[in-house]
């Protein structure tokens, strides 16, 4: 495959999910010699920067009135800018943009516009759950103008059914593709020693945020009567940490939990972990489903929009539970008594390489455009 010019857009590196998709993508790609830019948004980064990856940061530094309600359209503007001036009568082979923000940013800017692929990672009806009336109206119309007509890629298949369910928009073109995983390298990084090694404990990782449903997961903690400790890899502003004490202590775990906060490398975690437990009401995939049955590590997961049911599939199945903490209960201690091991075709799936080339089948597809 000739050399390829790759431009991935994000909005930072904080840390999260799609974060760590966009880097192993754009350092995957790098390695097979191609040409790969990655542009954040905002100076933000909580990881370590991918090999052979040309790392450009496009910082908005206005602040004149009416900032908040300028930004899309001036930073749009910007971005436009800034792509003319590092891509001048060169042809772009493939255009990525991740999250709700560069996805906007960049369904405004000229030169991207129609050309760019979107990729969600996660349930756009997430954004309507706690909005109402006009606010929820204004919010569907600018998830409409961001999506409709657009390219876009999806993480699980069921993510563009609930984009048109959320603001109808009908994407010009829709493909899904699964989240790529180094499975050597996570191995490799599961190695290293771990606080708890030897204690039992339960896993969880994820941001503090009510999504999450912590509640939930303390509550099937209580109910499921398990006695060893249960870790939270995640951090939040401290109003979401102390909401999640409190709810660790209305259920009656406050003792077992273990606050871990965020660390850089999680897989020995996710080795020693007796068990991974998700307990969301949305995951637009669920890397750490992945990542822990990679270690070898039992997983536990609502049956939530959209991810996890896509990723258990067969006798993973069993780790699925409904949305409640009885049921959550059952399907851990179901899993705990007996885990299920996945097959090499229900891993082979996510592979690195599996993954990333179907991404640059996209650009093979495509040929490419100059701006």
């Amino acid at each position: 495959m000739p050399p390829k010019t790759i431009l991935l857009i994000i909005d930072g590196l904080a840390g999260g999910g799609a974060e760590k998709v966009v880097l192993t993508l754009a350092e995957a790609m790098a390695a097979r010699g191609h040409a790969v830019t990655l542009l954040l948004l905002r100076a933000a980064c909580a990881y370590a920067l991918p090999v052979g990856v040309q790392v450009e940061t496009l910082v908005d530094d206005y602040t004149g009135p009416l900032r908040r309600q300028t930004e899309i359209a001036r930073r749009a503007r910007q971005l436009d800018r800034w792509v003319r001036q590092h891509f001048a009568q060169q042809r772009l082979d493939l255009v990525i943009a991740s999250l709700p923000k560069t996805d906007r940013i960049v369904a405004h800017c000229p030169s991207l516009r129609g050309r760019a692929w979107h990729c969600l990672h996660g349930a756009i009806s997430a954004e309507l759950t706690r909005k109402r009336g006009v606010s929820r109206w204004l919010k569907r119309r600018q998830l409409y103008q961001t999506y409709h007509r657009c390219k876009l890629l999806t993480v699980s298949a069921g993510l563009l059914p609930d984009l048109h369910a959320a603001c109808g928009a009908q994407p010009a073109q829709a493909v899904t593709l699964p989240n790529p995983f180094d499975f050597a390298a996570i191995r490799a990084a599961a190695q290293a020693p771990c606080p708890l090694d030897g204690q039992p404990f339960l896993l969880h990782v994820g941001r503090f945020h009510p999504v999450k449903r912590h509640d939930r997961l303390f509550e099937a903690v209580k109910c499921s009567g398990y006695q060893g400790k249960l870790v939270l890899l995640g951090q939040g502003a401290p109003a979401d940490t102390a909401r999640l004490q409190a709810a660790a202590a209305h259920a009656g775990v406050a003792d077992q939990v273990v606050w871990a906060g965020f660390v850089a490398n999680p897989y020995p975690y996710l080795r020693a972990a007796q068990a991974v437990v998700l307990s969301s009401d949305f995951e637009g995939f669920g890397n750490v489903l992945v990542e822990a049955l990679a270690c070898g590590t039992p997983v536990v997961s609502t049956r939530c929009p959209y991810g996890p049911a896509e990723i258990l599939t067969g006798d993973l199945a069993r780790g699925l539970s409904d949305l409640t903490a009885s049921d959550l209960a059952c399907a851990l201690n179901a899993v705990l008594a007996a885990p299920p091991q996945p097959t090499a075709a229900q891993l082979d799936r996510f592979a690195l390489d599996n993954v990333v080339s179907r991404y640059l089948a996209l650009a093979d597809a495509e040929g490419g455009f100059t701006v």
